[in-house]
């Protein structure tokens, strides 16, 4: 066989237009066709036609196979079993890019890590507790510590360990009731740091080699909110919400593949370890580049409801109530609704958490559950409430949305009862609100809508003020 028919040999004038269709070759890096790994993880690539790169330790496992056998091995078709060779033919056509990946710019890369990395840029904890104030009521203690935490920790990366003092990392563990505002929290604290942020359910995590999410997946979602730089992700923040859902089970007669054992695997991300996880897909294949990313430095803030634990709590407050005249009654904390903020170490461990994760998890606390003039605030101060969304919906058909004191302290006070805390608030506007929203449109002469508390027990209806006078409208 001769050189020409072996390459692929294309016309001067073809290969000056597919020079000029592609992009600049300098900004890219070949990645092996067999295990897919970077250059800059593999070493130097060996160059096959049709523009195909294999990292130098697939080609010598190849060659490793090949050697295994004798000519008295091979059968009578002369073909090496269980060995597949690269059919050249079956590559004719191949895009030159497909088998490389974009090297990352050290400018961008800069230019990007610089608000995680400069202190300067980094707001003090009051002025960081002064904006969560903006979108979040109350937990006044949650967000003290919250902001404390979060300045200590982009300190730590900062810092140098040159006089043997190593600060360590301030992984969070908050607990509290569903709707108080976990979430929310860190979402606003994020935004506000302009760091990337990866929230992901504890839920789907299971153990490796059964279906379901592994532990590294936590990872890729903050690489892919990173916009797949590496280095910017490794100052991210990941938030693992649903923590209680892998607890240890309390049925011994089935394995526990999403519970202990993801406690187990999760040590090595908290604690700081190098992690290959794929580039732009959420599962490692054969397909996926693989970069290595570094947990070192990445701020980790598990949370959860922790049902039942209240129990725990209280069993173990009974226990120090002592017998006499001025012993503490058995039901002193049923009607505690805060109990949660008494949460100690033991009481987590015992909910079934085990030591190892929660001593990698320093600060532990509690956030409040929502009173009924917590939920009233709710409804109207933040800068984004939800009465504010309305407003705004409303403005844009030159109408205004006015709410009666009364009327937000009956909302509040249905929104209490159903117990899942802010998130009634919104089910409860949608309700009363689809009416308006439905009726408003159809009048050019309607100026103000006001919600009355009548409205809200259904015994009357809003106050609609028109342009030209006021109209009450009932039922």
């Amino acid at each position: 066989m001769s050189r020409q028919d072996f390459y692929e040999v294309e016309p001067a004038e073809e290969a000056e237009a597919a020079s000029e269709s592609v992009e600049d070759p300098e900004e890219y890096e070949q990645v092996c066709y067999l295990c897919r790994r970077p250059e800059r993880v593999a070493g130097k690539m060996i160059r096959i036609p049709n523009d195909i790169s294999i990292c130098q330790d697939c080609m010598q496992k190849t060659f490793d196979a090949m050697n295994a056998f004798s000519a008295d091995d091979l059968p009578k078709n002369g073909k090496m079993p269980n060995i597949g060779m690269i059919n050249l033919a079956d590559l004719q056509g191949f895009a030159p890019f497909q088998q490389k990946i974009k090297k990352p710019k050290k400018e961008e890369k800069e230019k990007k890590a610089a608000p995680a990395l400069d202190m300067h840029a980094i707001p003090a904890p009051h002025k960081i507790k002064a904006s969560l104030d903006d979108y979040i009521v109350g937990q006044e203690h949650a967000k003290k510590v919250v902001s404390v935490a979060v300045y200590n920790h982009y300190k730590r990366i900062a810092s140098d360990a040159k006089d043997g003092v190593e600060i360590e990392k301030s992984n969070m563990l908050m607990i509290g009731p569903t709707g108080c505002g976990k979430t929310y929290m860190v979402k606003t604290l994020a935004r506000l740091l302009n760091v990337p942020l990866a929230i992901t359910d504890a839920t789907s995590l299971t153990e490796a080699g059964y279906i379901g999410d592994d532990i590294e997946s936590v990872v890729s979602k903050l690489l892919a909110a990173a916009d797949n730089d590496v280095e910017r992700a490794e100052h991210g923040i990941i938030f693992i919400d649903e923590i209680d859902k892998i607890a240890k089970k309390r049925n011994a007669n089935q394995r526990d593949v999403s519970g202990e054992s993801v406690q187990q695997g999760m040590l090595k991300l908290l604690e700081g370890s190098e992690v290959e996880v794929p580039v732009g897909a959420s599962s490692k294949n054969a397909m996926v580049p693989m970069v290595t990313v570094n947990t070192a430095n990445i701020l980790f803030i598990c949370g959860g409801a922790f049902p039942d634990l209240e129990e725990i709590i209280k069993e173990r407050l009974n226990k120090e109530a002592s017998i006499g005249f001025r012993a503490d009654l058995k039901d002193k904390y049923d009607g505690d609704e805060n109990l949660l903020s008494k949460v100690l170490v033991e009481d987590v461990r015992k909910y079934g958490m085990i030591p190892e994760f929660l001593g990698r998890m320093p600060i532990l606390f509690s956030l409040e559950a929502l009173t009924e003039e917590m939920l009233m605030r709710v409804l109207a101060e933040p800068k984004n409430a939800i009465i504010r969304q309305y407003q705004k919906l409303l403005a844009m058909d030159e109408v205004k949305l006015e709410f009666e004191e009364g009327a937000l302290r009956l909302i509040a006070a249905k929104a209490r009862e159903k117990k899942v805390g802010a998130r009634a608030l919104r089910a409860i506007l949608e309700e009363f609100m689809l009416d308006i929203m439905y009726e408003i449109p159809k009048d050019d002469e309607i100026g103000v809508v006001t919600i009355t508390k009548d409205y809200i027990e259904g015994t009357g209806g809003p106050v609609i003020t028109m342009r030209q006078g006021i109209l009450g409208l009932s039922g």
